[in-house]
């Protein structure tokens, strides 16, 4: 009754004005003058305010938020209202870590990703994607998104695809996890990795390549062992990178996400974003890091400045730190993530790819420079290494107040938990992997320290440690949908059970991971990320109240419109 009074009082106060339904189309293309968004859900993102039942816009900026008689004050009478019907409206999702340009040139490739779960699902996709000449790249046949426990079965694709129809099609199958591939015969010698090839390298350089007991290649190539294959590959054609990019934008869109952060921005991606922007197409705020090496610090901060300078005047593309590798991916066969221990099966602690003062010097310069420092570290030994460069910065020029990230971290030691907060570190998590299943059980728990295992996706304890977690996919290495990585975190659930249940997320902490905290690892928080005046109006309207509904319920969310700066960019048909 409560609930039937209050709507009555809505409509008395706009009676006589312009009011459309959630499901109208009229202001769907409207770009200026003024909207009051009323009977919703609204989370703002805001902690000192986080609820609220109306909003009200003004061209490409929010002026008001709060309940209707408050929000009515700071528009005209003649502003536009539009009844929401009870839905829940949320700021705009912010993804801070997303390849987007490559996971949309996988959207119009082949990409196997959630189409091919088993060996015998795998033949006929390729078959497919050869005859369709969407799994082209010249003339390479290559296929994304492959499940890692494929790697483990390295005979049957041997046998699948070096063999009959394809004994003389290159073939490059490229794991899911974006470190891992596997080539046929025939594209293997093509690139050179034969066995005398082998034989030269030495042991460490070895270990990035798969072999039989006499040294003959198996096709398995992780990290630096898949760079002769790629530099076979054609480069992208200005068509396909902007098909590719305008993919990307309408999948994000879809998923209610209206920003984010790219930390792997090779030329290729910067120029796409570009073509984007030089048709008026990128609207999205979008932060791109190139990658250094922390080799040659003040040569390749003198490289990411040129860069930056060529890119200052593309709109909504900002070019404003580096994205370093500390280590490599911690499953089986692979391993090549820097561990604090050995694994279990080589003696090895796995690659921490930089030199540990070098790294340091990089951190200090590139803080002093005003650039953010995003680290990709998965094994715990890489984590604390990423830690202490950045303590380095942090020491040699006071606090910066630059978002620092570390991403990925699925082992983390304890005594690191607390130091994401004393050194202002955000945590970007892709927690849609923190699952009970083989990846996380079957192809690690055998080879590393148990020490080192019961530490895996650690999100609570640097949440309760008072650390910033930030939203994050890797997209197109997993999913970007918001909705099912949250439910990840929150339940930790797979096919084998639940991955220690101590870790789960509360579903709140989530929602202000994809908006308030990614926005913070951006370094755009005073103008995205929350519903608040004088931010930019990056709305998405849910169909349900995902605060409170059940974590199976809320997994299957969908969105009903997507708003970027005061303009529909999508809509649920």
């Amino acid at each position: 009754m409560a609930r039937i009074l209050a709507r009555r009082l809505i409509g008395l106060l706009f009676t006589a004005c312009c009011c459309v339904s959630v499901g109208s189309g009229l202001w769907a293309q409207g770009d200026s003058g003024e909207r009051v968004f009323f009977d919703a859900k609204v989370f703002t993102g805001d902690p000192q305010n986080p609820y609220a039942e109306a909003v009200a816009i003004r061209g490409n900026k929010i002026v008001g938020v709060g309940n209707v008689s408050e929000v009515m004050k700071v528009v005209s009478a003649s502003a536009e209202r539009v009844d929401l019907g009870g839905k829940s409206l949320f700021p705009g999702f912010i993804d801070s870590h997303s390849h987007s340009i490559d996971g949309g040139l996988g959207l119009i490739s082949a990409d196997a990703s959630e189409k091919v779960n088993t060996l015998e699902e795998l033949a006929p996709f390729v078959e497919d994607a050869k005859k369709s000449g969407r799994g082209m790249r010249g003339d390479i046949l290559e296929i994304q998104g492959m499940p890692l426990a494929f790697w483990s079965h390295l005979d049957v694709l041997n046998a699948e695809f070096g063999t009959g129809v394809y004994e003389k099609q290159y073939v490059l199958l490229r794991g899911m996890d974006g470190h891992t591939s596997w080539a046929n015969r025939a594209l293997l010698q093509r690139a050179g990795i034969t066995a005398e090839f082998l034989k030269k390298l030495s042991a460490g350089e070895r270990s990035y390549y798969g072999f039989d007991k006499d040294m003959q290649p198996n096709g398995f190539l992780v990290d630096a062992g898949e760079k002769k294959i790629e530099a076979l590959l054609p480069a992208y054609s200005d068509e396909q990178l902007l098909a590719g990019a305008r993919a990307a934008l309408k999948y994000n869109y879809s998923l209610g996400i209206t920003a984010w952060l790219d930390p792997l921005a090779a030329d290729y991606v910067l120029r796409a974003y570009k073509m984007l922007a030089d048709r008026g197409e990128l609207t999205s705020e979008v932060v791109a890091f190139p990658r250094v090496l922390a080799k040659d610090p003040a040569a390749e901060l003198a490289g990411v400045q040129k860069t930056r300078e060529a890119y200052k005047n593309v709109a909504n593309l900002h070019v404003t730190g580096i994205k370093v590798f500390a280590d490599g991916v911690v499953e089986y066969p692979s391993q090549t993530a820097h561990l604090s221990k050995p694994y279990k099966n080589t003696g090895r602690n796995g690659d921490l790819l930089f030199e540990p003062k070098k790294f340091a010097e990089l951190c200090v310069a590139a803080d002093k420079a005003g650039l953010i420092i995003h680290v990709h570290a998965i094994g715990d030994g890489a984590v604390t290494a990423a830690l202490d460069g950045i303590a380095a910065a942090r020491k040699a020029n006071g606090n910066s107040g630059l978002p620092h990230t570390i991403t990925h971290e699925q082992f983390v030691q304890p005594e690191d938990f607390p130091r994401f907060r004393e050194l202002g570190v955000v945590s970007a998590l892709q927690l849609f992997w923190a699952e009970a299943s083989n990846d996380t059980i079957e192809i690690l728990k055998p080879y590393i320290d148990p020490e080192i295992y019961k530490w895996q996706y650690p999100a609570r304890s640097i949440l309760d440690n008072g650390g910033i977690i930030s939203g994050a996919s890797d997209w197109p290495v997993s999913t970007a949908n918001v909705f099912r990585a949250i439910y990840q975190a929150e339940t930790r659930k797979g096919a084998e059970g639940v991955l220690d249940a101590s870790q789960d997320m509360p579903r709140e902490a989530m929602f202000y991971a994809y908006t308030r905290n990614s926005a913070r690892a951006m370094n755009m928080e005073n103008s995205l990320g929350t519903i608040a005046a004088g931010k930019r109006a990056d709305l998405v309207l849910l169909d349900r109240d995902v605060l409170t509904v059940s974590p199976e319920e809320m997994r299957e969310t969908k969105v009903l419109w997507t708003m970027v700066a005061g303009k529909t960019v999508w809509r649920a048909k």
